[in-house]
């Protein structure tokens, strides 16, 4: 479970500290979906940085499965992001010297590694549809095919939480939608908390929870 309660998020400028987070509070239970919207630099992607423990809260707390993991040193709390939290970007960001495969599996090289993580790298690139393509390079895939990589390896480490952050930003209409229907597909079958920040109001509507950050807080849609 996510428990967001009471989070405030400052950042310090010349002329004092400029608020983009304030007073939010919100959970989330596993298998639950939610889509957040905004206007550009209303702290969309502020919040999905402190939901993964990227950015440290300025007040508040954030718990997953029971853990705060904001009071965990540096390297518990590398380890912690790692095996809980996946991570889905806007620009895919795929290592372009490594294969599909290689790709799914950078997650995996830090941190405990289970036998059957190889397995579950091919089982994930067939569920996307690309189990034909495991030895190709980034370079010799379409946006779309390259997102559904990213989406395959952002589950690898099968997380509690998964965040992604304008998922269909760079995809033409035909592959944003393809990779929206799969993205919730595979959230169904994992049972995993999915967070989706996007500026588009037809990815939105596909979730069954929809919030918006109005001047800094979270509303309920």
């Amino acid at each position: 479970m996510l428990v967001v309660t009471d989070l405030t998020k400052e950042y310090p400028t010349p002329r004092g500290f400029l608020p983009v987070l304030s007073s939010i509070h919100f959970s989330l239970q596993r298998g639950e979906a939610a889509s957040i919207m905004g206007p550009s630099g209303s702290g969309k992607s502020t919040l999905l940085y402190v939901l993964g423990t990227l950015e440290p809260p300025t007040s508040g707390t954030v718990t997953l499965d029971g853990q705060d993991p904001f009071r965990l040193d540096e390297r518990a709390l590398a380890a912690f992001r790692n095996e809980k939290v996946g991570f889905v970007f806007q620009d895919h960001c795929l290592l372009p010297q490594l294969s599909v495969l290689e790709n799914v599996l950078a997650p995996t090289l830090v941190g405990k590694r289970d036998n059957g993580v190889v397995d579950r790298a091919r089982d994930l690139l067939s569920q996307v549809g690309l189990d034909q393509r495991l030895d190709h390079r980034p370079a010799e895939l379409s946006g779309g095919e390259k997102q559904r990589v990213a989406l395959a390896r952002g589950l690898i480490r099968q997380p509690a939480l998964l965040l992604c952050d304008e998922p269909t930003g760079n995809l033409d209409r035909r592959s944003a939608d393809a990779v929206a229907a799969l993205l919730l597909d595979l959230h169904r079958t994992r049972q995993t908390i999915l967070v989706v920040v996007t500026h588009s109001p037809e990815l939105a509507a596909r979730f069954p929870l929809r919030f918006e950050i109005q001047e800094q807080q979270l509303k309920r849609m």
